[in-house]
């Protein structure tokens, strides 16, 4: 199977997963909108990682902090200085490069001797000029400079900011976490890759506060619990998952240990969640540009220490099209494409089907329906003959049909199809429920 990023852009496009934004009008570079499947796709993996985050943790609290803040933290956290990617542009074709595209050691490089990828003319390539990341805007009815504010890059610095009002309204105790899904805004020079970079995005992450010491023994743990949490909640395919250590060249000056979870991409390998150890950089920056002492009382110990910083950090639509990229499945055999969700990240759990649109079946059809309807996303579908509904739903990712026959109307029971297998066994009507409930 020849597994493609185009062949999964098209899927979505076709069975409303995901929309390019302002398609009416040519659309908008770098943005998605989510259609009906798409929306309860990432609203099941949000859910599903911010109940892994707060419910299963006593120690986790949950978040929501502006996307609009103070433009200070933008400074305090080297944002507005060093925010930057150096930016080269052809005269010729008006493309736009990142320098470091061409070469980490962009600076040797001597830019009239280079060639335009996608032109292939040589010297119309102007010098590298650093590009701020950030989308600005204005807070208040005047733009003046005192009103200048900006759309936040990320959304660690929301939590960073608060810990001490959390860890005081929640008494919490070191070490303790705030998690939060929250909207970033970043002005990428160049998106690419379908959802994997976009100018808009979320971020899932959550901020664990630990006492200096005990630091690399929690990273390593971290470390274990997430990527457990692609093998075993997410369903992700084991020999598509690996850990990338930053070496030095990577590691951010902040950072005491850096590693990435990968997912072998048809793109490549590329970084889906971030697993950092950011030690009390940002704490100490924050102390230092608002003038607020924020270090932790140690009651037990009577003693102050600002609290070093693990940091999971993931991208809901990178986690997203792990999920889309691993479930895709051309069934050669049976002349399909089918999307294998695990059942509980599936946007519809279910497709009913009266077999006929006649003799009561459309009916018997619709009660069933009633029957799962509070508790699971499901559809009706009675346009096409049976086949066609369940390979539309196979494209879907809808792991099961069930079918209304005439049987159904003389002893209440129906056929229930498997997505994967095409296996079709017979159940009672009252048995589907907890049936359903079970897969999930």
């Amino acid at each position: 199977m020849d597994k493609t990023i185009e062949k999964i852009v098209s899927l979505c496009k076709r069975r409303g997963f995901i929309f390019q934004s302002s398609d009416i009008y040519g659309g908008f570079s770098a943005v998605y909108d989510y259609g009906p499947l798409g929306i309860e796709l990432k609203n099941n993996i949000s859910q599903l990682w911010w109940k892994e985050m707060t419910q299963a943790h006593e120690n986790i609290v949950g978040l929501d902090s502006g996307i609009l803040m103070h433009p200070k933290i933008w400074e305090a956290s080297g944002h507005v200085g060093a925010f930057n990617d150096p930016l080269v542009d052809c005269k010729q074709c008006k493309s736009r490069y990142r320098a470091d595209e061409f070469s980490e050691d962009h600076a040797s490089i001597d830019w009239q001797d280079t060639q335009c990828p996608k032109c292939g003319t040589t010297g119309n390539l102007t010098e590298p000029r650093q590009f701020n990341l950030m989308f600005k805007t204005h807070a208040g009815p005047v733009e003046e400079t005192g009103t200048e504010a900006f759309l936040r890059p990320e959304t660690a610095q929301g939590i960073y900011v608060n810990y001490q009002l959390v860890q005081g309204a929640m008494r919490m105790k070191i070490p303790f976490g705030i998690a939060q899904i929250g909207k970033a805004f970043r002005n990428e020079i160049i998106a690419r890759n379908f959802i994997f970079r976009t100018r808009e995005f979320e971020q899932m992450e959550m901020q664990y506060f630990v006492k200096p010491g005990t630091d690399d023994d929690i990273m390593k743990d971290w470390k274990e619990k997430r990527l457990e949490f692609y093998f075993e909640k997410l369903g992700i395919s084991t020999d598509k998952l690996r850990f990338h250590e930053h070496d030095d060249s990577e590691l951010a000056h902040y950072a005491k240990e850096a590693w990435d979870i990968e997912y072998d991409f048809p793109f490549g390998w590329s970084e889906v969640e971030g697993i950092h150890n950011r030690t009390d950089y940002d704490l100490s920056r924050h102390e230092e540009f608002s003038g607020k002492n924020l270090t932790y009382f140690d009651q037990p110990n009577n003693n102050r220490f600002l609290p070093y910083i693990i940091e999971t950090s993931a991208g809901l639509n990178r986690m997203l099209l792990t999920v889309l990229a691993d479930a895709y499945w051309e069934d050669e055999d049976n002349n399909r494409t089918v999307m294998k969700f695990h059942p509980r990240l599936a946007p519809i759990k279910a497709v009913i089907c009266p077999l006929l649109k006649k003799d009561g079946l459309p009916e018997k059809a619709r009660e069933v329906m009633e029957i799962l309807k509070p508790h699971f996303k499901v559809i009706y579908d009675q346009q096409g003959s049976i086949g066609k509904r369940y390979y539309r739903q196979d494209e879907a990712g809808t792991p099961f049909g069930i079918t209304v026959d005439h049987q159904s109307l003389e002893d209440d029971s129906i056929t229930l199809r498997n997505r994967d297998t095409m296996e079709q066994d017979r159940i009672s009507i009252d048995q589907l429920l907890n049936y359903i409930n079970d897969s999930i």
